[in-house]
C-alpha cells in the first residue's frame, strides 16, 4: 500500500520500453528487493532489482541503488533474457525461463535445458525444465554440464514466486481489487 505506488509509474514506464507487463516487471522487483532500492544480498547484487556490478555496468547502470535506473536495468536485462531464450519457445514457457535465468544465470539456463533433454523432458516447456533445475545442485548432473554447480531449486522457487505476485498485483488492480489499490 505505501512502497508501491512509489515506484508504480517507474514500473510502467520501464516495462513499456520492453512491452512487458509492468505488474510482472513489478513482481520481479518485489521478490528481488520488497521494492527497496537500498537491498543488498551476500551475494553482493544490489538495488531494487539485485543487478551484479557487471550486469548493472553492461546494461549501463552506474549506481544500482538509484530506484528508477535499476528498474529501467532490470527491465533491459529481462528483455535481454527473453531474447536469449529464443522464439522457438512458446509463451508462457519463454517469460518462465527468462525468470529463471534472471535468477541462476543464462548459462545455468542452458544447462538445465541440456539435462532436460539427456533426461527425455522437453527442453521448451517450463514444465521440462522446472523438473530439471533442482538436479543442478546434484554432483552425478551438474559435473557433465558446461557451466556447473547451481543452486537450481532457488530457481524454480523464485520463479513460483514471481508468478503468485504477479497474480497478486493483476487482482489488486482491477477497479474493485482487493487491496483498493
Amino acid at each position: 500500500d505505501t512502497r508501491l505506488p512509489l515506484y508504480k509509474e517507474m514500473f510502467r514506464e520501464a516495462a513499456g520500453e520492453i512491452g512487458m507487463d509492468w505488474r510482472l516487471l513489478a513482481a520481479i522487483g518485489y521478490q528481488e528487493s520488497h521494492w527497496n532500492p537500498r537491498a543488498k544480498s551476500f551475494t553482493g547484487v544490489r538495488g531494487m532489482m539485485m543487478l551484479t556490478l557487471d550486469t548493472a555496468k553492461n546494461l549501463g547502470l552506474n549506481n544500482r541503488l538509484e530506484a528508477k535506473g535499476s528498474i529501467f536495468a532490470g527491465a533491459r536485462y529481462m528483455a535481454r533474457l527473453h531474447r536469449l531464450v529464443g522464439d522457438d519457445v512458446l509463451e508462457p514457457d519463454r517469460t518462465l525461463m527468462a525468470l529463471a535465468a534472471y535468477n541462476l544465470g543464462f548459462g545455468h539456463l542452458q544447462d538445465a535445458r541440456t539435462l532436460a533433454r539427456r533426461l527425455g523432458k522437453s527442453s521448451d516447456l517450463w514444465s521440462g525444465v522446472r523438473s530439471v533445475l533442482p538436479l543442478l545442485q546434484k554432483k552425478k548432473y551438474y559435473r557433465s554440464l558446461k557451466h556447473g554447480y547451481a543452486r537450481g531449486y532457488e530457481a524454480v522457487q523464485y520463479v513460483d514466486r514471481i508468478r503468485t505476485y504477479h497474480k497478486v498485483l493483476i487482482m489488486a488492480m482491477l477497479p474493485h481489487g482487493f487491496y483498493g489499490m
